[in-house]
């Protein structure tokens, strides 16, 4: 970042939308302690490995606020007329996240020396505070769409395995408590390795998928569908006894069976077939000796052919 080699105008500091409706007198005393910089594309600006003590107001270019690394995908952009810097600037703290330059970017910057200009204006406080509170609801935004996405499989959109640890430990102890069943189911889809093999794992990916799809439609909203891993996928069903947990196995088995064919954006697949398992929790069952049971079950379907519903 190098000093620009021009002088602070008042019409510069109208495009910044913390100095928004800030009286004349407050923003004619900033003029003189703001400084013009320059950064170019690919440069760093703020970093948590390194003390900030300046709030950078952006005028022209974009800046890509990354939370754990440079390598991800930014949370979002900063534009013309926004701020950055402002929590590590009211703390003085390392800041919380990179900021890198997308582009070419003119800013203004104040040291935290002047911060007691800054309270002479009680409009540009407010600003302030508006400020940090969008971006603390912004900052709960991320919290919870990270924490969303970390219990999702991305190719298939059902559960991973993450969530089922988590959900289990909940349902178990409810069920327990309350004196209800819980029955778990183990899938497989069948001959997995030889659809892959014959129509390639593009078309595998999209089978999997074809079975997410088709058998959500067919639980209800308290079973949880997990992709276990590969072609594997646990079904939970709290408050459901072995009896009803075999027939609802065999709705999703049969649903399958059905789709002779499905129109994929690869073109037209043939579709697939699953084996499946099914285990009740029996007392002291902890989420390993469910699914070791369900396992053993479902082996005992692909031994009697496949396609098929044991336990």
């Amino acid at each position: 970042m190098k000093s620009a080699e021009w002088r602070v105008e008042m019409q510069h500091l109208k495009k910044v939308r913390l100095l928004d409706r800030v009286d004349e007198p407050c923003l004619r005393l900033l003029q003189e302690v703001l400084e013009p910089y320059e950064i170019d594309r690919g440069e760093l600006l703020l970093s948590p490995l390194e003390h900030n003590r300046y709030l950078y107001l952006l005028l022209e270019g974009e800046l890509a606020v990354h939370l754990d690394t440079l390598d991800g995908n930014p949370v979002r952009a900063i534009g013309p007329g926004d701020c950055a810097g402002e929590i590590s600037f009211m703390d003085d703290l390392p800041p919380s996240a990179f900021v890198v330059a997308l582009k070419p970017s003119i800013l203004l910057r104040v040291h935290r020396r002047s911060m007691q200009l800054l309270t002479r204006s009680p409009q540009l406080m407010q600003n302030l505070a508006e400020l940090l509170c969008h971006r603390v609801r912004l900052s709960d935004r991320l919290i919870i769409n990270s924490e969303q996405n970390a219990n999702i499989d991305k190719l298939t959109g059902s559960f991973n395995r993450r969530w089922l640890e988590h959900i289990y430990v909940r349902e178990s102890a409810r069920c327990a408590l309350s004196g209800q069943p819980l029955s778990l189911l183990m899938l497989d889809v069948d001959r997995f390795k030889d659809y892959n093999d014959r129509h390639g794992h593009l078309a595998g990916d999209h089978a999997l998928c074809l079975v997410v799809n088709t058998l959500g439609k067919l639980l209800r909203p308290a079973d949880s569908l997990v992709r276990y891993g590969g072609e594997e996928f646990v079904v939970l069903l709290p408050e459901m006894a072995l009896e009803d947990a075999r027939n609802v196995g065999e709705r999703l088995r049969q649903s399958l069976e059905d789709i002779v064919s499905f129109q994929s954006p690869i073109g037209l697949l043939p579709g697939v077939t699953i084996s499946i398992g099914v285990a009740p929790m029996r007392v002291n069952d902890d989420l390993d000796s469910l699914i070791d049971q369900a396992d053993q079950a479902l082996y005992q379907a692909k031994e009697q052919g496949r396609n098929r519903v044991c336990g």
